[in-house]
């Protein structure tokens, strides 16, 4: 019985991780891009917020941010800040800021 749980407790992780890791970006470049972008309204380690206006992005998925940034280019999500900023990133950029603030250690309590 032991070992029948820890092997679903195992798929499981492993099937999360998979969803977590889905956006191959440059972490790097991301950080680059982050500190003269983003950097403002979400910080450098993405757990700063102005008045908690912005949203925290450290921790949170990769997946989830970019396909964020491509509803806010697209005008699918509409934020006049985040529509004006997403315009000017291409989808290498983007892959590469979801990568990196998908790789930081989150302040929220969110567990990958």
């Amino acid at each position: 019985m032991k070992n029948k749980t820890l092997l679903v407790m195992l798929g499981c992780f492993l099937s999360t991780q998979s969803f977590a890791m889905g956006v191959n970006g440059n972490i790097a470049a991301g950080k680059e891009k982050a500190t003269t972008v983003c950097a403002a309204c979400h910080g450098v380690d993405g757990n700063k917020t102005l008045d908690n206006t912005y949203p925290k992005l450290a921790g949170q998925y990769s997946d989830y941010l970019l396909k964020a940034l491509k509803e806010y280019k697209s005008g699918k999500r509409n934020n006049a800040i985040m529509a004006g900023q997403a315009q000017g990133l291409s989808e290498a950029e983007m892959a590469n800021l979801a990568s990196y603030y998908g790789s930081l250690p989150s302040q929220l309590g969110i567990i990958k």
